[in-house]
This record gives C-alpha cells, sequence and structure tokens, in this order.
C-alpha cells in the first residue's frame, strides 16, 4: 500500500470536515429539528416543506462524511491486521477504493455552494434547424438525461412534450427533482452538436445537428420575480403525453408567452408551456412558474457576465456557441469544449453517463472562482 497515497486522502477527509462546517450543520441539525416539534409546524405547508428539504439536506452532508470517517476507521484496522500478518490485502484495497469515490463525490456536493444549487431543475429541448434530424438528436438527448436521472435518484417528469412529424420531438420541458439537481444539470445548459451518418438519409451521408438544451432553477416564494401577468399571452391546446399516451380531448394544456425587458435593457421573448396536470388551471399555475424561473435564469445569465465571470461558458446560449460535440462518423468521440474534457465512449455517455462531464465542468468553475 502506498502509504504517501493514503496519508494524502485522510488529510482530504479531515480538511472536508472544515469546508463543510461539520459542527454548524450539527447545530443547525438540532435548530430545525426544533422548528418541526412546533404544534403549528405545518399550519404552512410549504413553508413546511422547505425546512424539511433543508434538514435531510443537513442531516445528508454530515451522514456522508461520517461514512468517510467510518472508512477512514476500517482502513486503519485493516492496516493493522496487515502489520499482524494478516491476510486482508484485498478488503483493504476495496476499503480504499469506497474511500476514494465517497471522498471525490462529496467534495463535489461541497462545490455546490451557489445560491439556486439546492434548487430542482427544469430542462426545456429545443432543436434546431434540420426538421427530422435535429428532433431526433433533441429526443436521443431526452433519454440521455432520463437515463442519467435514473442512474443518480432523481425524479424526472414530464411538464410538456410534443413529438416530431416523423421521429424524434419538436420541443420538451421536464422537471428533474432531487437535491442539487439545479446544481449539476446547469454544466449541460447550452448547445449540443451532433455529428453522424443520417439514418434518415438514404444516401447515407454525414449530417450535424444541433439542439439547445436550457436549464434552470424551479423558483418558489422566496424569489420574487417582476412579471406583470397582464403582460403574458395565455394559448390554449390539447394535451398529450409523450408517445401519444394521454391524449385529452379537452383544452387542458397551457403555453404562456411573454415578451419583455430584461434588467441589461434587451428585450427577451420567453415561452412556457404545460400539459402535465389534468385541470387548465393547474397547467396555468405550473405554466407560469415554469415562465418565471426561465426569466430568473437569464437574469442570472446577465449579472454572471457582469461580474466577467466565465464569459464564454455561461454566456446567452446561441446557435454556433455549442458546449459540447458528440462526433458518431467517422470516429467515436464526445467533447466538452469548454473543459476540453473527452471520451471515446459514446454509447456510454448516451446511456446517460455523463458524471465526468459535469464533474469536470464544476471543477472548472469552482478553480476559476478561487482564482478571482
Amino acid at each position: 500500500m502506498n502509504s504517501d497515497h493514503l496519508n494524502e486522502l485522510f488529510e482530504r477527509v479531515d480538511a472536508l470536515r472544515g469546508y463543510l462546517d461539520y459542527e454548524q450543520r450539527k447545530v443547525r441539525i438540532i435548530e430545525l429539528q426544533e422548528q418541526t416539534q412546533d404544534p403549528n409546524f405545518w399550519d404552512d405547508p410549504d413553508e413546511a416543506r422547505r425546512i424539511m428539504k433543508k434538514l435531510d439536506h443537513e442531516k445528508n452532508m454530515v451522514a456522508e462524511w461520517d461514512k468517510l470517517n467510518d472508512l477512514r476507521d476500517s482502513i486503519q484496522v485493516y492496516q493493522e491486521f496487515m502489520e499482524e500478518g494478516e491476510d486482508v490485502e484485498a478488503e483493504l484495497r476495496g476499503e480504499i477504493r469506497q474511500l476514494e469515490a465517497k471522498l471525490e463525490a462529496l467534495e463535489l456536493k461541497n462545490m455546490l455552494r451557489g445560491e439556486d444549487d439546492h434548487r430542482d431543475a427544469i430542462m426545456t429541448f429545443n432543436p434546431g434547424a434540420g426538421g427530422t434530424e435535429s428532433q431526433d438528436w433533441a429526443e436521443m438527448l431526452y433519454r440521455m438525461y432520463t437515463q442519467w436521472a435514473k442512474k443518480n435518484n432523481f425524479e424526472l417528469s414530464n411538464i410538456e412534450y410534443q413529438q416530431g412529424d416523423v421521429a424524434g420531438l419538436k420541443s420538451a420541458t421536464v422537471e428533474v427533482s432531487g437535491e442539487f439537481a439545479y446544481g449539476f444539470l446547469k454544466a449541460e445548459s447550452g448547445v449540443h452538436r451532433l455529428v453522424r451518418i443520417s439514418p434518415f438519409d438514404s444516401n447515407s451521408r454525414r449530417h450535424t445537428s444541433f439542439c439547445s438544451v436550457f436549464v434552470s432553477p424551479v423558483i418558489d416564494d422566496s424569489i420574487e420575480i417582476a412579471v406583470n401577468e397582464s403582460d403574458v399571452e395565455l394559448q390554449r391546446f390539447h394535451s398529450s403525453g409523450a408517445g401519444g399516451q394521454n391524449v385529452n380531448n379537452v383544452e387542458t394544456g397551457v403555453r404562456l408567452i411573454w415578451e419583455g425587458e430584461l434588467s441589461d435593457g434587451s428585450t427577451e421573448r420567453v415561452v412556457a408551456e404545460c400539459q402535465q396536470e389534468r385541470s387548465q388551471l393547474q397547467n396555468r399555475e405550473k405554466a407560469m412558474v415554469l415562465l418565471k424561473s426561465k426569466v430568473y435564469e437569464l437574469e442570472k445569465q446577465i449579472k454572471e457576465r457582469e461580474k466577467q465571470k466565465l464569459e464564454d461558458s455561461k454566456s446567452k446560449i446561441e446557435w454556433g456557441s455549442q458546449i459540447r460535440s458528440y462526433v458518431f462518423h467517422p470516429y467515436n468521440m464526445v467533447k466538452d469544449h469548454r473543459t476540453d474534457y473527452e471520451t471515446s465512449d459514446v454509447d456510454g455517455v448516451m446511456d446517460g453517463e455523463i458524471e465526468e462531464f459535469i464533474n469536470q465542468y464544476l471543477l472548472s468553475i469552482s478553480a476559476t472562482d478561487k482564482t478571482e
């Protein structure tokens, strides 16, 4: 065993305890638990759920560091057994691998300290020009993120899904729920580019397709967004689920369109649709949350540009400013243009194995923050 490597791991565990504000978190857990004991705690269900979510988060962060500490203790016990001549090398290596994996995962979570990183996320898929080609690419990305969400225990639900005329999708909006959903998925906001031999081209020519993925945090009552509802256009349509399921003959689907001026003086047109709920009123309420979430994300981007932070990777999404390329032909490669991280495992990526792309992006912005 490399003792220097082990000592470095143990030092990182100790340092992470400080970075996590471990002791302060334990104090917050006690304070939050006391609030839940108030007989009137559930009089305001929304506030109660917010507190419970915060309590679960604090408990999880403390418990995850405790697991690291337990693994360290276990490794030290195995080291003593080896010194006494027992054959426990395989067990020791297994514990070290676990410690490395859990340590990296918790260090990554600790980097998610943005004011909105803890929130759920809204993802909107919009294929670029190119008809069926781009619509099929949009559906492939939709599937990729669905697989990623399943593998990482996030809940993904369709809010709006419009099928393509031949294949793929024309547009889709999904909500991803779970701890740090926005913190992780903000790495995916941008234009994604595909190069492949088209399955829709009888001459088997190579095609390039684009799809925009826009990610915004789900806002709540703690955030004020100045959207005058009288300036919002309401459109109604028949709801239908992905794959043609749950067709509704009543116009319960709602589309909200707002065009207005942002804080930097620019004018934006923001569209939000919802066909998830059974009633038009519920869909309208949900669509308004989506609309405000999108406006909020646009305002966040303006603030980030004003601070001159990560201007290239966080600038306003535009065609031609792709964040990642997926090449299926003439070779296999997926490359992120912001971090230069790449892999030839195209099949794995399309099956939702995008953790390393997200990790590299978060590490890059964390490094940038430290130098400013």
